[in-house]
């Protein structure tokens, strides 16, 4: 007697399967990395989209197309299984750290912070590899396929785990040339004749803040001719003349001291704190000794 595999098996296996059409794009590919027949590929799809109640592929004579729903039960899918060959190398290695890393990290902060730190952390941990991908906008991990995002600035509400790993100050600064033809603001209501540089994406914090004077703050949105999506277009923009531009410190400190830029209005500068962290996506059981292990080397050696 054939026994049937149990119901989460047989769930399992249409995973791993449709996984393995989309990535190789065809069902023979797929019937091949799966050591299945073409035909059992096809029966598993439609028993899968026959149980989810909504078509995944689109199929013609000559290539497959995802739907919509097909894309996001992909994104998903993808991830769990990555989840699950990780947690399986983690138990045979003793949770030692191995296997892939995704990071998400911010423009400036991948150049001057990360990406020097990585030749250390990979031969601290010969058995993992990382990906970076390098974008000033707020990406979602689930969607991106991302382990860990490390994000400059205030931190939105979410159900993300976020820890912090530095924490640094913004300022206002502008190239010589500019101030020299626009003047050196004195307060923050001078910034309203100045051109002031702002991004492309929402900002949790839109406006630019100042001490009043009076023991309070007051907060000047920028108003300017040019928006950049990041921080180091922003800067490229700042040096070139173009405008006033409010950045991190540990990205402009170079040119600060080389006179390339200067501060603007910094005896009214708040100095409130940009802090980094490293967030990713929780749970009720262990974290991933891969992600344990980039966030602790991350806290013990990034300085700004």
């Amino acid at each position: 007697m054939t026994l049937e595999p149990p119901r989460d098996a047989n769930r399992f296996t249409e995973m791993e399967v449709f996984t393995r059409v989309v990535e190789r794009g065809g069902l023979s590919a797929a019937a091949r990395a799966s050591n299945l027949t073409p035909s059992a590929v096809s029966k598993l799809l439609a028993r899968l989209e026959r149980r989810l109640g909504v078509r995944l592929l689109t199929r013609t004579t000559r290539k497959l197309q995802l739907t919509p729903e097909g894309a996001a039960f992909y994104e998903r899918a993808a991830r769990i299984l990555d989840e699950v060959a990780a947690a399986e190398q983690e138990a045979a290695a003793g949770a030692a750290p191995r296997g892939r890393l995704r990071v998400n990290a911010s423009v400036h902060f991948a150049m001057a912070h990360l990406l020097p730190l990585v030749p250390a952390f990979l031969a601290a941990h010969p058995q993992m590899s990382i990906e970076v991908t390098v974008t000033d906008r707020v990406v979602d991990l689930m969607e991106e396929r991302a382990d860990v995002a490390l994000r400059v600035g205030p931190m939105r509400d979410s159900q993300l785990v976020a820890r912090k790993i530095a924490k640094g100050r913004a300022m206002v600064v502008a190239a010589p040339a500019y101030i020299a033809r626009a003047g050196m603001p004195q307060a923050p209501e001078d910034l309203a004749r100045h051109n002031m540089l702002g991004f492309t994406f929402t900002r949790i914090v839109e406006g630019w803040p100042f001490l009043d004077g009076k023991g309070g703050i007051v907060s000047v949105p920028p108003r300017g001719n040019a928006l950049v999506s990041n921080g180091e277009a922003m800067q490229v923009l700042a040096l070139a003349g173009l405008g006033l531009a409010r950045l991190a410190e540990f990205e402009v400190r170079p040119d600060v001291a080389a006179g390339r830029l200067v501060p603007v209005l910094e005896h009214l500068n708040p100095g409130d704190a940009i802090d980094v962290h490293a967030v990713y996506v929780g749970g009720s059981g262990p974290l991933s000794a891969r992600i344990r292990a980039f966030v602790d080397f991350l806290a013990a050696n990034v300085r700004m």
